[in-house]
């Protein structure tokens, strides 16, 4: 479990990615958060089904035998990627299998869905497989705060490459949750150090 020093610095990470999502009123009066509610309640599911993930995956990653059974991190996520899906099936069919026909018509008709479907889906998995694998060394929690930073790391890459210009909100907002991950890393090491020089000195 991460250390008290670390639990102080979530807030600060959190609200960094919070104040660069905000947005100011036309009128210029105030600010307001727009998202869609649907997409409100499901992304903080898939966070936090993606939390109890990373906890079990590093469960099991310190099982020895069933590690060895797994043959490797690679499997294992294999694994966990095919349960997932077969446990998303039936929600997708639940809310959207209405527009699954549709899709079908398209995905048949369209190279450019084909391609970008088969892309995203490849970068997608060798990112997960790459994340499952940085939970031998760190744990579910700073896995978990790499994924928030991960939010306004693209970002600042994204306005970079396609010129976009961020406004002040989102400046600040990047600039304090990334200087909360870097603080997330470094504390528990610049503590550690004070105190040692405190016993050294005693």
């Amino acid at each position: 479990p991460p250390s008290n020093p670390k639990i102080l610095c979530l807030p600060i990470i959190v609200g960094g990615v919070a104040f660069a999502s905000l947005k100011k009123n036309a009128d210029g009066g105030g600010y307001a958060l727009k998202f869609d509610q649907t997409a409100l309640v499901f992304g903080m599911l898939a966070n936090t089904f993606a939390a109890f993930k990373g906890s079990e995956n590093k469960k099991l990653m310190s099982d020895a035998g069933t590690a060895a059974r797994f043959g490797g991190v690679g499997n294992q996520f294999a694994v966990t990627q095919i349960i997932a899906f077969l446990m998303c099936l039936p929600v997708m069919f639940l809310t959207e299998g209405s527009k699954f026909g549709d899709f079908l018509d398209i995905l048949k008709s369209s190279k450019d869905l084909q391609f970008n479907l088969v892309m995203s889906g490849l970068a997608f998995y060798l990112y997960n497989e790459l994340a499952t694998m940085t939970l031998k060394v760190t744990g579910p929690v700073t896995a978990s705060v790499a994924n928030t930073a991960k939010r306004v790391i693209v970002m600042v890459y994204m306005a970079a490459v396609t010129g976009k210009v961020l406004t002040d909100e989102q400046k600040i907002g990047a600039g304090v949750a990334i200087g909360g991950v870097l603080l997330y890393s470094l504390i528990d090491d610049l503590l550690k150090s004070k105190t040692d020089a405190k016993k050294k000195k005693a």
